[in-house]
């Protein structure tokens, strides 16, 4: 619901409660007003989905778990020769220009992640965005900062994290890798395989082409540079173009870091450095690389191997247990809070809370991919500092991690 003003529920729990106060009893039952374990038969919120295609339905999906949504709207920039101004929109400034709108279901090419999420806070929604969270590094703290400042709710639209939460081995984990009581620690994780490389390494050999009449190339280039319109451009291809995404790393790599991220403690820092092995980057499209190394202050170590779809993949780790604590810090461990439960996307904003992927931590996770990234592209190591979120003395990588955008658009 828009929370500029208050709900209908709102209104009739204040009548309703009045009425009793003054006669000494309970009108209504709880599932009547709605509650904690209650969603009033009122509470309906306004959804929109904004980016139809892909992976569009499977994300608007995720944002009408366990909550009453209506759809009220639907906006893609392919959707040029259908627009009513009443359900079908190409611009998602109209979509959350309407007061009845409250949840917003984020599917567009990463390019786009960060403009509309952050239009969507201020405009008083709640945002379910897929993954990538961003095409940037700089995006993701845009991102963070704007959902913490109008006090809205993200999730990033992976899930692996909930999963992981549900062991309670891996909460000891977490707890003992947040804890500080580790030290300098030699704990190294390696994620070999899955990134989709090879499919998504770009190529240049294909003819630019017509617009489509029904698609907006403008407005879908939006932030993007704008380029001849090319059929690649559009659809999964666009991972071949640094332009709109990242290629593999942009496509499956915050599904496998989301998990990790939360079990290690890596959604709550920064690597401090980070190398890579590639081929020398092109400019324009996405091209193959071998490893990367990501190296943390406290000396823990996460390598993402590229492999191939389809090839085996998994996890090798060496990490630390509770006992390698002395007996002293295993006590002051025990004694620390546990883990909080991780939200859903449903239970944050019904409780007006952080979700379990919320925009922080879906930030610091996509950070792995980005800083990689850089790593390939700039073709060198580079150092991190996680105070100023800057690369240490390159101003190449800095520029790429908050590259400007075409005017209008900007952060």
């Amino acid at each position: 619901m828009s929370h500029s003003r208050p709900s209908r529920r709102a209104v009739l729990k204040s009548s309703v409660l009045a009425a009793g106060a003054a006669a000494g009893v309970s009108i209504v039952p709880a599932k009547v007003l709605g509650g904690p374990d209650h969603v009033a038969p009122s509470e309906t919120f306004g959804g929109a989905l904004i980016g139809v295609g892909g992976r569009g339905p499977g994300t608007y999906k995720e944002l009408s778990k366990n909550l009453n949504v209506e759809q009220l709207a639907l906006c893609d920039v392919k959707f040029k020769d259908k627009v009513d101004g009443k359900k079908i929109y190409t611009d998602f400034r109209h979509v959350l220009d309407r007061k009845d709108i409250d949840l917003v279901a984020i599917a567009t090419p990463p390019h786009w992640h960060a403009l509309i999420s952050i239009a969507a806070a201020e405009a008083g929604k709640d945002v379910l965005c897929e993954k990538p969270m961003t095409r940037t590094m700089g995006e993701g703290r845009a991102i963070a900062n704007a959902f913490k400042r109008y006090n809205r709710v993200f999730q990033i639209g992976t899930f692996g994290r909930f999963g992981m939460a549900g062991n309670e081995g891996n909460r000891q984990t977490r707890k003992l890798m947040t804890s500080g009581l580790l030290g300098k620690t030699d704990a190294c994780v390696v994620r070999r395989g899955g990134f989709k490389v090879k499919e998504w390494s770009g190529r240049l050999d294909v003819a630019d082409a017509p617009v489509p009449a029904n698609l907006d190339w403008d407005l879908y280039c939006g932030p993007a540079p704008l380029k001849p319109f090319n059929p690649t451009r559009v659809g999964g291809t666009h991972r071949w173009y640094w332009d709109y995404e990242n290629g593999g790393l942009g496509d499956m790599g915050q599904h496998f870091m989301d998990p990790l991220a939360w079990l290690y403690g890596l959604d709550t820092t920064f690597p401090v450095e980070v190398e890579a092995s590639a081929a020398p980057a092109h400019p324009e499209v996405t091209g193959m690389w071998a490893w990367s190394k990501l190296t943390y202050a406290n000396g823990f170590t996460l390598v993402l191997e590229s492999g191939e779809w389809g090839e085996p993949s998994g996890l090798v780790s060496k990490t630390p247990k509770v006992t390698d604590l002395a007996e002293a810090d295993q006590k002051k461990l025990a004694a620390m809070p546990e883990p909080e439960p991780l939200l859903t996307f449903a239970d944050a904003v019904k409780q007006r809370k952080p979700a379990g992927g919320n925009a922080e931590a879906a930030y610091r996770t996509v950070a792995i991919l980005h800083l990689t990234n850089l790593a390939i592209r700039t073709g060198r190591k580079l150092k991190f500092d996680p105070v100023t979120e800057q690369i240490v003395g390159d101003e190449e990588a800095n520029r790429l991690i908050n590259p400007p955008m075409r005017a209008p658009w900007h952060l």
